[in-house]
């Protein structure tokens, strides 16, 4: 397998690749899943939820690892000349693709063994801790002079280094000091889970900065002191924004205090936002045209709609209502697709240079359609998450939970009609995408013309 990679498409392609065909098993796996939420029981002798769940959050999860891995690597070559060893990478290629492959065939079979969002034994963790360490090696040698350099190399760093602390750190569970008390366990577990979101998030978002400079033509933005004080909020945010996922947790209280108080820093970002919309919506008429904006535009969207949600979950009193509700599940999936699957599929497009005027069409009438479905299937959770915060706060003791959740049954179905609408916008982007990839030979990107 390795032979095969020398002398043809570059390595980050076969990351981007892989990424894709993981986008298109989380989408399959969720839509059967959502099906599984509006007919209970259904494939239980074969694929049951307890099977599909793992199989779509494992997909989706290293969907947007391994393929911010390849952006980072593309990218990063672009400003270095070249990454420090292509054989590392094509090494650490091989071991996530291979852990991959093995942990869904795992899921599959029923052989579990670990914990949220990493539910497969813990012993296909070696080989990813191994890759990410190669990836770790690759990013600080490319580097080389840490001098000077703009602001999205730095979230890289970033992100490259927390990832691999935050990850082992979630697998402290196996160690029986850590397991034998609970509060420290799930204490432990959602810090690392929480870290973690946001080592990733560095890492795409430093592609994404990357990405405009070369749309705008400019780094001024790159080395600005608003850019490193985003930054600087954005790693703060990562390292103590954990906190509201154990605010039902008998934690000590200035864990909560600390957390909640971080998390209020995101109303930074918002009011930001809010107050460049103007010039967002200026600078929008002018690139309007390049494929790859199109989707960076669509997450800049979401970025807005996800902080609303995000702000409003992190306030103790709200949080206690929305804790364990779909909700949770709405800000998840808002973030998942809204931001960083829309941020990836921008990176993806420029990667892969698609200037051919049907492909581009097809693509952009896939992102059409998810704009479409994405509010509808995520207000469908958000309704449903009050309703159900409305039960366990007010009526769980009176109404049995069957009854509840058969309540929601036509807020699922809404979830399901609009999540097989997403599902098929995001399988025409992605189809056309793997085509790019597998009916081309894809050439040096100019990438300064984004």
């Amino acid at each position: 397998m390795m032979e095969q990679l020398k002398d043809k498409k570059p390595i980050s392609h076969f990351f981007i690749m892989t990424g894709l065909l993981l986008l298109f098993s989380t989408l399959a796996f969720g839509v059967v899943g959502a099906f599984q939420y509006v007919f209970p029981g259904l494939f239980r002798n074969s694929f049951s939820f307890e099977k599909i769940r793992p199989l779509h959050v494992s997909s989706a999860v290293f969907w947007i690892l391994i393929t911010a891995c390849g952006a980072v690597i593309y990218y990063l070559g672009a400003v270095k000349n070249g990454v420090w060893s292509v054989k590392l990478a094509k090494w650490q290629w091989l071991l996530f693709t291979i852990a991959v492959i093995a942990i869904l065939v795992s899921y599959i079979m029923g052989i579990f063994g670990g914990r949220e969002y990493w539910e497969f034994h813990p012993i296909f963790a070696i080989p990813i801790v191994i890759a990410w360490i190669l990836f770790l090696i690759n990013v600080i040698k490319s580097v080389k002079i840490f001098r000077k350099q703009p602001v999205y190399v730095w979230m890289w760093l970033t992100g490259t280094i927390f990832f691999l602390f935050t990850y082992l750190e979630s697998y402290l569970w196996l160690i029986p000091y850590f397991r034998s008390n609970i509060v420290h366990d799930m204490t432990i577990q959602w810090k690392s889970y929480g870290s973690m979101v946001g080592c990733w998030n560095m890492l795409i978002y430093g592609s994404s900065i990357y990405l405009m400079d070369k749309i705008s033509g400019s780094e001024k933005y790159s080395y600005s002191g608003i850019s490193f004080a985003l930054y600087f909020l954005g790693l703060f945010n990562l390292m103590f924004n954990w906190g509201h996922h154990i605010y039902t947790l008998p934690a000590p209280k200035y864990i909560q205090y600390i957390s909640y108080s971080v998390s209020m820093t995101e109303l930074l970002l918002l009011g930001r936002i809010i107050y460049y919309w103007k010039s967002s919506v200026n600078t929008a008429r002018k690139h309007y045209h390049i494929l790859s904006y199109r989707f960076l535009l669509a997450a800049d969207l979401w970025i807005f709609l996800t902080l609303i949600l995000a702000i409003a979950m992190s306030i103790p009193a709200i949080n206690i209502y929305t804790h364990g509700t779909h909700i949770t599940v709405a800000h998840t999936m808002g973030a998942t697709i809204g931001i960083n699957t829309f941020l990836l599929l921008a990176f993806v497009c420029n990667i892969f240079n698609i200037h051919q005027p049907t492909t581009e069409k097809r693509i952009t009438t896939g992102l059409y359609i998810t704009l479409i479905a994405l509010p509808i299937f995520w207000f469908s959770l958000i309704i449903a998450g009050v309703l159900k915060s409305n039960w366990q706060m007010h009526h769980s003791n009176e109404i049995p939970f069957s009854v509840m959740m058969y309540s929601l049954h036509n807020y699922f179905v809404v979830f399901l009609i609009s999540g097989i609408l997403l599902a098929i916008g995001f399988f025409i982007i992605v189809g056309n995408l793997l085509a790019t990839f597998f009916n081309n030979q894809p050439t040096k990107n100019n990438i300064t013309n984004a």
